[in-house]
């Protein structure tokens, strides 16, 4: 209640006026196609039939062209002479809005980095964890420089300095960077993972014959995966979010469908309350679906 009238009391401020009726058409809308005449001839006949209307053209060697056109559209009557393209009417049919095209772009760019990210964490904490130097070194340096420099700074660098060497395109780029960004945090919480099972648990494997790589699979990885769960739905939700950054290369997610929806509609609340409410509904089922794989994992120790 506090909530809703502070935002009633600060929109009254500016008197903002709302326009609700405005947002509909950002989600899904009838989009309009013309049907155009093929060639010169004359309109033979206008059947209309519910919403539709059929109309039959004649071209000037006897060619019938007919098209089928929402009946409150029909821009010719029988025995009108046309020409070749000459608008008779339109098609209506539903499509995504630009907030519905910005989610869909959002959640496949959330889904293709995270699995990376997902990939290339886990062989950087194995990496810092193993026995060789040159591994273990280059593993940290990748962590350290992706952690000390801003996500916005690495995206603009894999857009305009390795995107254009290498001819990438932008959302390439963008899960690119988005993939190593995620994964030197994932390798962290990996390695802490790990690193909490104790000592006994890996001696205690490789008593049993396992090998090195066995031990690590069968027995650790399990236990440690228990234990990284809620920091890594933690980091996923953030991958969500840091989404929004790509819009500075030009990819259209959800923030930026959500800008350009305000430029038209000039409702600019109404527009940012529902991007955020797009977002809850991609991030509350992934932290829900977290819970219950913990509390499902937590009853098999």
């Amino acid at each position: 209640m506090v909530m809703a009238y502070s935002l009633w009391y600060s929109t009254s401020l500016i008197s903002y006026e709302w326009r609700w009726n405005r947002v509909p058409q950002y989600f899904a809308y009838q989009a309009e196609v013309a049907q155009r005449a093929a060639e010169y001839g004359t309109v033979t006949e206008v059947a209309e039939d519910g919403d539709t209307a059929q109309v039959t053209l004649t071209a000037e060697g006897g060619e019938e062209q007919v098209l089928r056109v929402a009946r409150d559209s029909v821009q010719v009557t029988r025995g009108d002479d046309i020409s070749e393209g000459d608008v008779v009417g339109v098609t209506r049919h539903w499509t995504a809005g630009p907030l519905l095209w910005g989610l869909w772009t959002t959640l496949w760019i959330s889904v293709v980095s995270g699995a990376f990210g997902l990939a290339i964490g886990l062989f950087t904490g194995l990496c810092r964890l193993s026995n060789n130097p040159t591994l273990r070194d280059l593993s940290t340096v990748y962590v350290e420089l992706v952690r000390g420099t801003p996500l916005l700074v690495q995206i603009f660098i894999f857009y305009f300095f390795i995107g254009t060497v290498l001819n990438l395109s932008r959302e390439f780029a963008g899960v690119a960077a988005l993939a190593l960004f995620t994964g030197a945090y994932v390798g962290e919480i990996v390695r802490a993972g790990v690193q909490s099972i104790a000592r006994g648990q890996n001696e205690a494997a490789r008593s049993l014959g396992l090998t090195a790589g066995q031990s690590m699979r069968h027995v650790i990885l399990p236990q440690a995966f228990k234990r990284v769960l809620p920091p890594l739905a933690g980091q996923f939700i953030s991958l969500v979010k840091d989404t929004s950054l790509v819009s500075v290369i030009a990819i259209t997610e959800l923030t930026k469908s959500g800008r350009e929806a305000i430029t038209t509609s000039f409702s600019t609340f109404e527009i940012w309350f529902c991007v955020a409410a797009l977002y809850l509904v991609i991030n509350l089922p992934l932290s829900q679906i977290a819970s219950r794989l913990e509390r499902r994992l937590g009853k098999s120790d």
